[in-house]
Parts: C-alpha cells; structure tokens; sequence
C-alpha cells in the first residue's frame, strides 16, 4: 500500500489503483457514451468526432462528470 504526502504532513491511503475515485475514468466514460453507436470509417472520422464533442464540454459539463463530492469534501478537511 502506498501513501500520498499532503504536504501538511498527513497521509493519504489510496489503493494502487481505484477507477471508482479516478475522475479521467468518468470523462472516458462519458467520452464512450457518445461514440459507442458510430462507425468511423477511418481514424480521421473518430478524431473528428472525438474533437467535436471535446469542444463542447464546459466548466459545468467537466464538474458534473468529475466532481465527486465525498473527493471534494474530504479536500476540504484536508485543507488542500
């Protein structure tokens, strides 16, 4: 098991790897929602596509994908 410093001198329990807590692991989600019915002819299709619905995403969008709030509180008590 590893410990994250604080760096106000407290550690931070977290398994090696914990898609639950991963906020990248939602936005990919999301990402997959949105392209699981196409068929891209080809890789410039899906990264057409791919950028396409990366501009859309707002502040609001990225927060309600990503933001966890037991992550957020648990920020809050470590004064980070």
């Amino acid at each position: 098991m590893r410990r994250g410093n604080l760096g106000a001198g407290g550690a931070l329990f977290q398994p090696p790897y914990t898609p639950e807590v991963n906020p990248i692991e939602r936005l990919w989600r999301y990402l997959k929602d949105r392209l699981e019915w196409y068929v891209f002819e080809n890789l410039e299709f899906l990264r057409i596509t791919l950028s396409k619905i990366l501009h859309k995403l707002n502040n609001s969008i990225i927060s309600s994908i990503t933001c966890y709030p037991f992550i957020v509180d648990a920020l809050c008590v470590a004064n980070i």
